[in-house]
């Protein structure tokens, strides 16, 4: 008998992106990080695409007020989801970030609550609600 116990898994924080660039641009952001400006490339496209994010900050938020949208993470548990059921209601989901859903909700439960999902960003999910809301995610 072991007291060895299975942790959650660390859900990642990010997503990885790939993008491509031209080789003098390369080649300045290169001689930006050998200067000392940045640590590394990694470092220079994040803070590059903040401020970018934060010049057109007005406009995004009313964009999420004009569609309804959560900012950030939201999770979704299986209380969630029951609690919805129960109230007769039906879920249409819309979220600028990540959102989760409790690996323990079936995919019979999502069916019944969900109706309709909309992610800027990143979806977590088990391949079975994927799969039982194919339909319904856009």
């Amino acid at each position: 008998m072991s007291n060895v116990r299975q942790l959650r898994d660390k859900q990642p924080e990010n997503e990885k992106l790939t993008i491509n660039l031209g080789f003098v641009d390369l080649g300045r952001i290169d001689l930006l990080v050998q200067e000392g400006f940045y640590s590394n490339r990694s470092d220079l496209i994040r803070t590059a695409i903040r401020n970018q994010l934060e010049s057109h900050g007005a406009v995004v938020a009313k964009s999420l007020e004009r569609h309804t949208m959560d900012l950030g993470l939201r999770d979704y548990s299986v209380a969630d989801l029951e609690a919805v059921r129960d109230a007769g209601e039906v879920l249409h989901i819309k979220v600028v970030g990540l959102a989760r859903f409790d690996p323990a909700i079936s995919a019979e439960l999502a069916r019944e609550t969900i109706g309709s999902i909309t992610v800027l960003g990143a979806l977590q999910a088990s391949a079975e609600i994927k799969k039982a809301l194919v339909d319904r995610i856009k």
